[in-house]
């Protein structure tokens, strides 16, 4: 695999960084990714995906564009009102670069179907908006030990975190929140979202997910990013290993 002179061009800025350089955009250009949910955090995560030069997308969205999603999810135009969002957001991120192969799946991701929607991806990003689903996708990542950025927003406050708990050291999504799907948790539509605070958080997202691509600089597993606009405040707490849980205590010891 090569880089085409137009593509040394368009990625010239990632090129002549050292941490990255020719083989690590050689590396994004080879890579799978897939983003769960074309929302306020996917959006700005697709985007920078696409401009990034992540060769394959896959886009997992069963929702269609409603006039109250164009506050903060900017993929989508008014024009758009009604289209499926996984086809949408595909579109324009080939728009964005064509050079990459995107994948809208208009589906909802559950425990069953989620192994063989993420199946031959070498990053997840979760950008979801409830709790069941990020359970199936992360149960999903972790079985098929793949790399998963965790991302979520409400009001003016947001979290990340990259897990990886087949590693004897890392912890999975179920070390941070246990084995409650039925937890209840209020919609953006019910408590409110500023909408810049998913752009936050789906541009970090996309950053983790090329740093698991392209590593450089200090890993994140292992830690949560905690986000809190209102007081301008950045937190990082660490995120231990749960050595009972469920999820990944079996895998790590394997």
């Amino acid at each position: 695999m090569t880089l085409a002179d137009d593509e040394l061009a368009r990625y010239a800025r990632h090129i002549v960084l050292k941490e990255v350089g020719g083989a690590g955009q050689l590396r994004l250009k080879a890579a799978s990714a897939a983003v769960i949910g074309a929302g306020g955090i996917g959006s700005p995560t697709i985007q920078y995906l696409a401009a990034a030069g992540v060769g394959r997308l896959v886009i997992i969205d069963d929702d269609a564009v409603e006039l109250s999603n164009l506050q903060r999810q900017t993929l989508f135009a008014t024009a758009d009102l009604g289209a499926g969002k996984a086809r949408t957001a595909a579109e324009a991120a080939r728009r964005l670069n064509p050079h990459l192969t995107a994948e809208p799946r208009a589906v909802r991701i559950d425990a069953g179907n989620a192994p063989a929607l993420l199946a031959g991806v070498d990053v997840v990003l979760d950008g979801c908006d409830n709790f069941a689903t990020r359970l199936a996708v992360a149960d999903a990542a972790l079985a098929l030990r793949v790399p998963l950025v965790s991302a979520a927003v409400g009001q003016f406050e947001g979290q990340l975190a990259v897990y990886r708990g087949w590693e004897a050291d890392k912890p999975c999504y179920r070390c941070f929140v246990g084995d409650a799907p039925d937890r209840e948790e209020a919609s953006c539509a019910e408590a409110g979202v500023l909408g810049p605070v998913t752009g936050v958080l789906g541009s970090m997202a996309a950053l983790e997910a090329i740093r698991s691509i392209t590593p450089f600089s200090e890993d994140p597993a292992g830690r949560l990013l905690l986000v809190d606009a209102l007081s301008w405040r950045f937190r990082t707490l660490s995120l231990p290993k749960d050595p009972g849980c469920p999820g990944c205590s079996v895998q790590a010891s394997a």
